[in-house]
């Protein structure tokens, strides 16, 4: 996936939506639970449902992983299943990972090469040696942790450094990484006041923006002081989507919901 491919399909569908699959098998409807693999069959229900409203999505890792290895099957057939049949999708593994360089390599190569996700959500705290492996694969991007939405992101995010937040730092640092114009960045959109100076230091990059919907973070907000020439938005909502219903007709509720934030994106542009 190149940023211009993705671009295009944000211009397209009139829409910068990224469905989050955060599969936690005490919410999914029961009936699933009769099926040989119940998670894939959530997730797989949620995308055929949504596809034509988003152009990106994103399975929270963590979710699958809870289930040991039945969990990372139906990570692995996501993934397989989203490649396959919308390969124009973009996709996000959210495993917020973070090491030093040879660790971090194998993280990307596991990503990357035998997932075959488009980026990977990770965290910058080790530094420039844990961010770069991940920015040294052609056509793959990495989406830094920057300014997220959780309440305990003040412990650290937004304290002052020589008279300046420290997120603020971050994004400096991390812009003059080798490579950097593979990377993203994950910004809260409960933190929308934030976004032009965000924009202020990176001014073309993508900005992935979870906590639309349940988190309740303004969508008009985050287009206003988010929106670059290119758009340069991913604003993913996970619950508000994909638990709509817990009934047999999840999907098609899930869609509803979809097609309520496509159309307010399509406005907003």
């Amino acid at each position: 996936m190149t940023l211009q491919k993705l671009t295009q399909q944000i211009h397209d569908k009139k829409s910068f939506l990224c469905v989050g699959l955060d599969v936690d098998l005490e919410k999914i409807p029961a009936h699933l639970l009769q099926e040989e693999d119940p998670i894939f069959a959530f997730a797989k229900a949620i995308i055929d449902a949504t596809h034509d409203l988003c152009v990106a999505y994103k399975p929270n890792t963590a979710f699958f992983e809870a289930y040991g290895v039945k969990g990372w099957q139906a990570l692995e057939k996501t993934i397989q299943y989203l490649n396959k049949n919308y390969p124009d999708h973009f996709t996000i593994a959210d495993a917020k990972r973070g090491d030093i360089g040879n660790t971090s390599t194998r993280y990307a190569k596991a990503f990357y090469e035998d997932l075959n996700f488009d980026s990977v959500t990770i965290a910058p705290y080790m530094g420039k040696d844990s961010v770069e492996p991940f920015l040294a694969f052609e056509d793959k991007f990495a989406i830094l942790l920057a300014l997220t939405s959780n309440g305990g992101s003040a412990d650290f995010q937004t304290k002052s450094v020589d008279g300046k937040p420290l997120y603020q730092e971050v994004l400096r640092t991390a812009s003059q990484y080798k490579n950097s114009e593979r990377l993203m960045y994950v910004v809260g959109a409960t933190k929308a006041e934030y976004l032009s100076d965000i924009r202020a230091i990176v001014p073309d990059a993508f900005l992935l923006v979870p906590g639309v919907g349940a988190q309740g973070g303004s969508l008009s907000e985050v287009v206003k002081y988010g929106k670059n020439d290119q758009i340069g938005l991913l604003v993913n909502s996970s619950r508000g989507i994909i638990y709509a219903s817990q009934g047999t007709d999840f999907a098609q509720e899930a869609r509803e919901k979809a097609i309520d934030l496509q159309q307010q994106m399509a406005e907003l542009l």
